[in-house]
């Protein structure tokens, strides 16, 4: 980028810190950056050769101003720069696109009978926390393993306070039932004590005791109970065994390891508590941006919000602008943090670890990238399409007997799940059930917003019959989608005759042809169309249980109106829609138990605005 034809004057450029935003003719935000010095950082762009990274080139075909805003520290200008990222969105900074924090486990000492509570976020409490867990199932792997050995209460506390006798939990071994005092409260308190001892990684008190109990089982020939303890036993030597690094007891440190590949990274996660390692997560992008860009970027979105920071970040590559983010970094936790990249020792072992993880989570994307390429040109194939369906759209129709009508649109690309993509409607031009009108309504308003903005896809998949597929069929006439193909995917089914059983498998309906055609199981194209569907079946599921719970509070929030009455209503009329249209008095014929003033505040309450 020549200076003396940059439309950018660097005399503009504040000498302060804050952020920078690159855009186009066309005011596109390409870029935004953070500096503690603005012009110095806008000059190294500016200048001939730039300042030698790869998004230099690009930058200079394409940025004709740039914008800054001054702020008044370097750690204010960390959480501007994460702001402007989400809200321009441009498209050569690096996005975390699961920004969820983690899993923790949250042990409150103060209550009467404690519990173990997943929790997101570490409030500022006397609390005991532990994690932070990356997944959802290696939480529930140790919440299983620890009730197993140590039978504390899992349920709410009114829950607790409302029970007149133990739960099933109780009977098989998984409860102590402080609910109705089967357990005294210093009894209790111990199995707490325990409990946070394995949470800890302390297991010998626990191990001597498992063992005391499996000699007086088997002392007593009570061998099956024997055999429990003894697997108890086994479970939690095997869950807690030395691992190959440790980084000391006391410390709480954080492991990031990158490894890149061409224009594909991946930076693995490694979470220190204690000096115990507690689960992983990998990060995978595909970005231009140097090694040290794309791990600070990386670091200041990972710490963002109420995320827990330990006392110090073990990094496989220097960061930019350390010193910035090690400054933000200690603001936020309170004291001082520390960024370093070891050298020696257990530290650069543990560095090492991080780094090939990384390096296997990549290997194993592109691994399933390949094996999803190869599952698309198999389904052309056998769909007989014209090309390989880069994306791929499915719609799932969710109801309750025609009550709280919603639908899903699940879209995959390449293969794979593409969340943006991902879209919910309400069916509210609908009275009862109907599947196939619901579905030609979202298939028809999906097909005209991508239409208009040029995102149309390649194959649209059906949750359905001829039926559902006839629908579709007409919205996509009616749209006016003529190029997309669209083809229905009819769950397997089972047909029994002669007394023998003929597993069918997946049927396929194409338009115009009167017989579905299978998909072999256990093939690729099948596995890869299942998947779609079941995505599409879960987010239909996850947001009509949302809706159903909105339509049940406008009952709740009417006065007089509990659990009983407003089960009887809806039994009555048989859905809520029907309720609005209804008059008092017809409210009172059907239910005769429903007071004339009642009556009326039901109608009140439910009356539509619009009407």
């Amino acid at each position: 980028m020549d200076p003396s034809a940059s439309p950018i004057r660097i005399e503009d450029v504040p000498v302060a810190p804050g952020c920078y935003v690159f855009r186009s003719l066309e005011g596109e935000a390409l870029y935004v950056g953070k500096a503690k010095d603005l012009r110095s950082r806008v000059r190294s762009y500016l200048k001939e050769g730039g300042d030698g990274r790869p998004l230099i080139p690009f930058l200079a075909r394409k940025a004709a101003k740039v914008e800054t805003i001054v702020t008044p520290t370097e750690a204010e200008a960390i959480l501007l720069e994460d702001t402007l990222i989400k809200r321009f969105k441009p498209p050569f900074n690096l996005r975390l696109k699961d920004d969820k924090q983690y899993l923790l486990l949250r042990l409150d000492p103060q209550a009467e009978f404690p519990r173990l509570e997943w929790v997101r976020k570490r409030r500022s409490d006397r609390a005991l926390y532990f994690g932070p867990y990356a997944s959802t199932g290696a939480l529930r792997r140790t919440i299983r393993f620890l009730y197993s050995i140590i039978p504390l209460r899992d349920c709410t506390d009114n829950v607790l306070k409302n029970r007149s006798r133990p739960c099933l939990k109780h009977a098989i071994g998984r409860c102590s039932a402080p609910c109705v005092g089967l357990i005294s409260k210093e009894d209790y308190q111990a199995l707490v004590d325990r409990a946070v001892d394995v949470l800890r990684g302390k297991t010998g008190d626990v191990e001597a005791i498992l063992q005391k109990k499996m000699a007086e089982a088997a002392a007593a020939l009570e061998f099956e109970k024997a055999a429990s303890l003894r697997d108890r036993l086994e479970a939690l030597r095997q869950t807690t065994e030395p691992q190959g690094v440790r980084l000391g007891r006391a410390v709480d440190r954080d492991v990031l390891g990158l490894h890149r590949e061409g224009g594909r990274v991946a930076i693995q996660w490694l979470p220190f508590r204690g000096g115990r390692l507690e689960g992983g997560k990998s990060h995978l992008f595909t970005t231009e941006l140097p090694d040290e860009e794309v791990l600070g970027s990386l670091l200041t979105q990972i710490y963002r919000g109420d995320a827990f920071i330990p006392r110090e970040l073990m990094l496989s590559h220097e960061p930019h602008d350390r010193e910035t983010i090690a400054a933000w970094l200690a603001e936020r936790r309170g004291s001082p943090v520390l960024l370093s990249i070891p050298k020696s020792g257990d530290a650069k072992r543990a560095v090492a670890m991080a780094v090939e993880n990384a390096r296997v989570a990549l290997a194993a994307k592109e691994g399933a990238e390949a094996s999803a390429l190869e599952a698309l040109e198999k389904l052309r194939d056998r769909l007989d399409l014209e090309e390989v369906p880069s994306v791929i759209d499915c719609f799932d129709i969710s109801t309750l007997q025609g009550r709280a009508t919603v639908a899903s649109r699940v879209r995959f690309v390449d293969g794979l799940p593409d969340k943006s993509g991902y879209r919910r409607f309400k069916v509210t031009t609908l009275s009862g059930q109907n599947d196939f009108a619901a579905m030609g309504e979202v298939v028809g308003r999906a097909l005209r917003r991508d239409l208009e903005e040029g995102t149309l896809p390649d194959l649209v998949v059906i949750d359905g019959g001829k039926g559902q597929l006839g629908a579709a069929l007409a919205a996509r006439e009616e749209a006016g989608a003529y190029e997309v193909a669209m083809v229905g995917l009819a769950k397997d089914r089972t047909d029994s005759s002669d007394e023998r059983t003929a597993h069918k498998g997946e049927r396929v309906f194409l338009p115009g042809r009167e017989l579905p055609i299978p998909l072999p199981p256990r093939t690729s194209e099948c596995h890869l169309m299942e998947r779609i569907r079941d995505e599409a079946h879960r987010f239909a599921i996850t947001y009509h249980r949302r809706v159903r719970n909105t339509i049940t509070s406008a009952l709740d929030e009417i006065e007089g109106i509990g659990p009983t009455r407003r089960r009887a209503l809806l039994r009555a009329f048989g859905s809520l829609s029907a309720l609005r249209g209804a008059t008092a008095e017809e409210i009172i014929n059907r239910l005769p138990v429903i007071s004339a003033e009642l009556a009326a505040r039901v109608v009140d309450a439910l009356r539509d605005p619009s009407g």
